[in-house]
């Protein structure tokens, strides 16, 4: 008898705890995508053109059936793709959920695919003796502190300036092509010496009016912040000379805003394909059980206030990349033909 009366409580046990279980994973889904209307309807660029009640109703309807958290997060993709937030995903233990990208590998050349694979570091070097060149990849990372940003940044510039300081250099090569996003402030303070003390890029609202303004000076990136990021300059800026920004489909995100940096600047000229054409700002949405979300939130803008749903070359080259002989690439053919030009 009491090992029948031990089964049967056992069994109650059992029974129990699936049923808490049940009722947390439901509970933790009705947390969690409560925090990511909440911040939709708050932050998100396009917030007054959707019925968020609607949306809301719909997708909770949808993840009501889910069997556990990890697979109500399926659904994140369609609500972002409903709302037309391609620039936006959520990231969950190393997986991200969100619209997916699609790519035509078919318009990139062989070269292009081949270093692509190799994922590009930074690079900096010189070119035919006269002029300097400097591949500026996705730089990604978790912390964004002023510290952590220093410490990316001052390496990459350091090598820049010691390129500026030992050599006379007709023109800049900033290439672009593998930049697929990040994060913009390292990358734009190690290129600080060819940008100078200016606005650098901007976001603006849902209306196009400019809401924010990103400035360098004297080595500082400024948003606005307590706490700007910033790296220790050295030598005379090179703000003058002549620049050939290198582009392509797959330059996006903070890669864009690079580019971006770049535009109103005097001699300066683009060269490639246009870009992908994600020219959002995003804020970094932190979410329950250690998830995050890039929320678009404003427009990405120039020194000069003005958009570019995908930044257009000033000359076209398309499938004439060469990365074993960078001499013989087009894209830095057309580059040193801009150099030489008086």
């Amino acid at each position: 008898m009491k090992k029948f009366l031990g089964l049967i409580c056992l069994l109650c046990f059992v029974l129990n705890v699936n049923a808490q279980k049940f009722k947390t994973s439901q509970d933790s889904i009705k947390v969690f995508y409560d925090k990511i209307f909440k911040s939709l309807e708050v932050a998100y660029l396009h917030k007054k053109d959707f019925d968020w009640k609607k949306l809301k109703t719909e997708t909770f309807q949808n993840v009501n059936s889910a069997k556990d958290f990890k697979s109500s997060l399926k659904e994140v993709k369609v609500l972002l793709e409903k709302i037309g937030a391609d620039h936006s995903k959520v990231t969950y233990q190393g997986k991200n959920y969100g619209p997916s990208v699609e790519i035509s590998w078919e318009n990139f050349s062989g070269q292009w695919m081949t270093k692509f694979a190799s994922k590009p570091q930074f690079e900096v070097k010189v070119l035919d003796e006269k002029y300097g060149y400097i591949l500026m990849p996705n730089i990604s990372f978790d912390d964004f502190s002023s510290e952590n940003v220093h410490k990316i940044a001052q390496p990459l510039y350091d090598k820049i300036a010691e390129l500026k300081t030992n050599n006379k250099l007709e023109g800049w090569i900033v290439d672009l092509r593998f930049n697929t996003g990040g994060n913009s402030a390292p990358m734009l303070l190690a290129l600080y010496d060819l940008l100078g003390d200016n606005v650098v890029w901007g976001t603006l609202d849902g209306d196009k009016k400019l809401i924010n303004s990103t400035k360098m000076n004297k080595g500082v990136y400024n948003q606005g912040e307590k706490k700007p990021s910033y790296i220790k300059p050295s030598g005379e800026l090179i703000d003058k000379s002549k620049v050939a920004v290198l582009i392509g489909g797959l330059t996006a995100s903070s890669g864009e805003v690079t580019a971006l940096a770049f535009k109103g600047r005097p001699n300066t000229i683009f060269i490639g394909e246009k870009t992908l054409g994600k020219t959002t700002s995003n804020m970094v949405v932190t979410l329950p059980f250690d998830a995050r979300m890039p929320l678009s939130i404003g427009f990405d803008c120039d020194r000069n206030g003005n958009y570019y749903d995908k930044i257009i070359p000033d000359i076209v080259v398309s499938k004439q990349d060469n990365f074993d002989d960078l001499l013989q690439d087009k894209n830095i053919q057309e580059a040193i033909q801009f150099f030489t030009k008086k």
